[in-house]
């Protein structure tokens, strides 16, 4: 087993390694990878649906995401699907998951079935290495502040993307759910400091007049925008991606029009953040 970055800033590419036999030696070396570089990508897995479960259920817990529709048949398993005749995707901004969950989930382990022939790539970016890289002013400024999230505006009765969306996202009446969270976040695993904001589920800085929230909020997004904190994974067919929230953010392009698009995720359980 391989093991080297993908950039200076996030990820790490897995090779030479079979994810359904991994001894004990290897999913530790693996597990200090992820916790390091925030996300991991393998090549040319072969994973039947009970096969991907079982790899995830070596992380930990599985979150059953309340949202996303389940595979028939395994509901730990959630559809990332975009129709060759759809026109929004699944993802397609900036944003972290579950960050509007008091215990957001630790991370996603996604796995490609079906990949156009072009496009459909995911950007990722780390938190860590945005954090480390802001000027001297801005640390102390947010170094007590605390956000807001939340996601009656992505997944609710009332929002214009999920009605677009359709059948692809389920349970309206189930979102509504806030958190309140670091904006820089000591990483439960690490230690690390990062950044824990997003555009997605952020809805504010708490006890901060609206417009200047607004400003700081926007800030910090064109900073971690920056391509130096970024990598691009170009997918293919076998593909198994993984990400740590609590790390990093990810962003589908949307970049594929008249293809399908047909991935498999799991999520898995993480802690509260303080």
């Amino acid at each position: 087993m391989q093991i080297s970055k993908a950039s200076e800033a996030v990820g790490a590419i897995v090779e030479d390694v079979d994810v359904t036999r991994l001894s004990d030696q290897q999913f530790a070396e693996l597990r200090r990878a992820f916790f390091d570089h925030g996300t991991l990508f393998f090549r040319d897995q072969k994973l039947t649906p009970e096969e991907h479960i079982a790899f995830a259920e070596r992380w930990g817990a599985i979150d059953f995401n309340r949202f996303f529709k389940r595979r028939e048949g395994y509901p730990e398993i959630a559809e990332v699907l975009k129709e060759a005749d759809q026109q929004l995707n699944i993802g397609g901004g900036w944003h972290t998951d579950h960050s509007y969950d008091d215990a957001p989930a630790m991370g996603s382990i996604l796995y490609a079935l079906e990949i156009p022939p072009s496009g459909g790539d995911t950007l990722f970016a780390g938190m860590a290495a945005a954090y480390e890289a802001l000027d001297d002013a801005m640390k102390p400024r947010i170094k007590e502040l605390k956000a807001r999230h939340g996601n009656a505006h992505v997944f609710g009765e009332a929002s214009e993307y999920r009605k677009a969306i359709g059948d692809r996202y389920t349970n309206a009446d189930q979102a509504g759910q806030t958190a309140v969270h670091p904006v820089v976040l000591c990483h439960p695993e690490t230690g690390a400091k990062g950044l824990y904001v997003n555009p997605g589920f952020t809805l504010e800085i708490v006890d901060m007049e609206t417009e200047e929230s607004k400003a700081l909020l926007q800030e910090l997004y064109a900073h971690i925008m920056q391509d130096r904190f970024h990598h691009r994974h170009v997918w293919r067919e076998g593909d198994l991606a993984m990400w740590d929230n609590r790390a990093t953010w990810h962003y589908a392009l949307n970049d594929y029009q008249g293809h399908r698009r047909y991935l498999n995720r799991i999520t898995i359980e993480g802690v509260a953040l303080g």
